[in-house]
Order: C-alpha cells, then structure tokens, then sequence
C-alpha cells in the first residue's frame, strides 16, 4: 500500500507538494439544487425577493466562492483560476420547484478544479436559500456532486448518469 500523500512523518496533515505536476489545461463541472415551494419560486422569477435579483447574486456569489475556495477548505491549493461559467434552470416536481445550478470552473496548472467548482455550487444554492429564506426556511439543497473533470495525471472523470 502506498503512503497518504496528504500526511507528513508524524501523521498529521499537510498539504501536498504539486511543484513537480505538469501544468495542463484542467475543467471540472459540479452541480447542485435548491428545491422550494411555488410561492418562492413566482417571487424568484418575477423578481419580487426584497433583497434583490436572486440568480443574479446568487452567480456572483458563486463566482466569488471558486476563487476563495483554497481560504475556505484548508488543503486546497491557490489556483488562478481561467474560468468560471454557471447556470440554472428549473424543474417542476408537483407542487414544488426545484433550481439547478451547474458550474464549469477551468485552470491551466498544477492541481484540478474539482474543489472550486463544488464549492461556486454549494454557495449559489445557499445564496438562494438565504435571500429567499423569509418566505420558505423548508427549501432542501442538495444534492451536490460533480459530474465531470479533465486533465492532470489521474485522467478524466464522467459520471455515468445523475444521481
């Protein structure tokens, strides 16, 4: 069995020395969902949420959090980061509405962007459930999973359906 890369001579954590890896192009693609009542969702659309244009802020926020994902989760390398593209849509379920975010971060470097891309889907998804938590503290988020990744030495990564 091979040693934990993410643990140093005495068995604590650390982070791990990317300094030999190959700089190559690197994309990940994450999404995530919040499901809500019809009431929230009419007032999403018609843009009637008091504390202003839900997706609007919720994309800007998820934009911010891609870039501060390594100050958040702590081995996380610093990237500079190429891109970042979101986008929702939206599904009916009965008598709910569920948003679905998906996020498309890329890199050119040392590491993969899984991790930036996760985390721009976790914040959209609270965004929302906090601008629109005074009418609906019910809204489920989740779930949150990433669908693809490329590039870097362990190869690519395609989810074989959704969850």
């Amino acid at each position: 069995m091979s040693q934990f890369s993410h643990f140093n001579e005495q068995g604590r954590a650390k982070m791990v020395d990317i300094s030999d890896k190959s700089s190559t192009v690197r994309t990940a693609v994450a999404v995530s969902s919040v499901r809500m009542i019809k009431e929230v969702f009419h007032k999403i659309q018609q843009h009637e949420i008091g504390k202003g244009d839900v997706l609007s802020v919720a994309q800007v926020a998820g934009i911010m959090a891609a870039k501060q994902t390594s100050t958040i989760i702590p081995m996380c390398h610093p990237l500079a980061l190429k891109g970042v593209d979101i986008s929702f849509n939206w599904e009916e379920d009965g008598n709910a509405h569920i948003l679905n975010i998906q996020v498309q971060v890329k890199t050119k470097g040392s590491t993969g962007v899984e991790m930036e891309a996760l985390t721009s889907a976790s914040v959209c998804a609270l965004t929302v459930y906090d601008m629109c938590k005074a009418i609906d503290k019910g809204m489920i988020i989740g779930p949150t999973y990433l669908i693809e990744k490329t590039g870097g030495k362990n190869g690519d990564f395609h989810r074989a359906s959704d969850i």
